[in-house]
């Protein structure tokens, strides 16, 4: 039997916060927050460069579509990934990284003039690292640091992944209509630096490397990390391990279509092409990027108040009304006139709804899955961004083929509609599932 490790001495800036009476995990939580939504501003961007890139180089919506498909591919499929990267090799190095290969594939756009270099930075550089800091990242947080508000951290959590997309998008459109797309992204470049400065000066792996216990936690509890892999290729091998165990069982698909809806409605659909698809009905991209962040405004709130349902009612109760909802709202705004009274509406209405999906499956995946529920959940994410892709090429394909984006939303809403009925059909299993740990 080993011996106990040595107990690690607090670092002066976790015992400041000490002195003040704030637990440590939630400075985590603050810098894992600003880090999400920073990151998020940068998925968020291609909403306004659709137009601009058109006008500079002449390239189709599809061909910029493709591209920017191709991130949202990659941000889902590094999720299970990620899980393993940050159990190797620490949530403060991984979140580095990952904000450091965003910051490189938006600096080299400054220089692009081929598609292919398109493709390049901002399918595969930008994509793998939004990947590293998808929604993995606020789960593994909010699972280490916390033991109780859990369920509150993660709904702060996931809400800032949905609220960065949007709520950047006035400045960054404005900026592109006076002074060029290039200037938006030189925004956006600042404070993906700024962010790694705060990572590197305030995030801490696990709160055992400052001697404390989880928020919640009985005091004097101080868990040591546990071990990880043996080896690289073990490391490399636990995601596959969990989605052999997980496409057993009838529950992780069900997860995994509805996220793959959940994907196709949200990011890469309103996100991608609410803009663009204001700009047919003669909306100006500040105005219909202000629409997008009175989406994300109102998204902070109802993912939030969803994680605090989540931990009070049947959580296939509530999907059924999210997607419901969701799906009844895409189907409207196409017999809409565009008027901004009718987009008001549908802002309110779909916001409230953008990600509130997240803290119930976020739930029903950990009860199902257990200690490994962050790697499964990766799995259920690529799910979410296998729909995104699929909504942000098929519906620039259809304005590209039939001069108009309205049967992509109104498919979309069909799609939400028929999750909702597939989600309420799920029966409570008369036994756990097999256990993924």
């Amino acid at each position: 039997m080993s011996s106990p490790a040595p107990a690690l001495q607090p670092s002066p800036v976790p015992a400041a916060f000490a002195r003040m009476g704030i637990h440590y995990g939630w400075v985590v939580a603050f810098v894992t927050f600003l880090t999400m939504l920073v990151t998020a501003g940068a998925v968020g961007t291609p909403g306004i460069l659709i137009g601009p890139l058109q006008q500079e180089f002449g390239w189709s919506t599809s061909a910029i579509s493709s591209a920017f498909a191709i991130r949202l591919v990659l941000f889902g499929f590094m999720g299970p990934f990620a899980a393993a990267f940050m159990n190797r090799f620490g949530v403060r190095r991984v979140a580095v990284v990952a904000l450091s290969l965003i910051f490189a594939g938006v600096l080299g756009s400054f220089a692009m003039t081929r598609l292919w270099q398109l493709v390049l930075l901002w399918g595969f550089v930008v994509g793998f690292g939004t990947g590293l800091t998808a929604m993995v990242l606020g789960a593994t947080v909010a699972t280490r640091w916390f033991v109780a508000r859990r369920g509150l951290v993660i709904g702060l959590l996931t809400a800032s992944t949905a609220t960065g997309q949007l709520v950047f998008l006035p400045l960054l459109a404005e900026l592109t209509q006076t002074l060029g797309w290039r200037s938006a992204l030189t925004v956006v470049l600042v404070l993906l630096g700024v962010a790694a400065l705060i990572v590197l000066a305030l995030m801490r792996d696990r709160p055992s490397d400052v001697g404390l216990a989880p928020f919640g936690a009985p005091a004097g509890t101080v868990p040591a990390a546990p071990a990880g892999p043996a080896s690289l290729s073990a490391m490399l091998a636990s995601p596959l391990l969990a989605l052999r165990d997980a496409a057993r069982t009838r529950i992780f698909w069900m997860l995994f279509g509805t996220f793959f809806v959940c994907g196709a409605s949200t990011n890469g659909l309103v996100q991608t092409h609410f803009v663009s698809l204001c700009g047919d009905f003669g909306l100006a991209p500040v105005t219909a990027a202000g629409m997008l962040a009175v989406i994300g405004v109102f998204d902070f709130a109802g993912t939030v108040g969803s994680g605090w349902l989540s931990d009070r009612f049947d959580s296939r109760t509530l999907l059924f009304w999210y997607y419901g909802l969701r799906g009844l709202s895409l189907i409207y705004l196409p017999f809409t006139s565009f008027s901004f009274y009718e987009l008001s509406v549908f802002a309110v209405f779909y916001g409230l709804d953008w990600v509130a999906t997240v803290p119930p499956t976020v739930k029903l995946t950990a009860d199902r899955f257990g200690e490994r529920a962050n790697l499964v959940f990766g799995w259920v994410f690529a799910g979410h961004q296998m729909g995104a892709a699929f909504a942000a090429w098929g519906a620039g394909f259809t304005r590209t083929a039939y001069d108009t984006y309205l049967p992509a939303f109104f498919f979309a809403g069909v799609l939400c509609v028929a999750a909702a009925l597939a989600i309420i059909a799920l029966r409570e299993p008369r036994v756990p599932a097999p256990a993924v740990a």
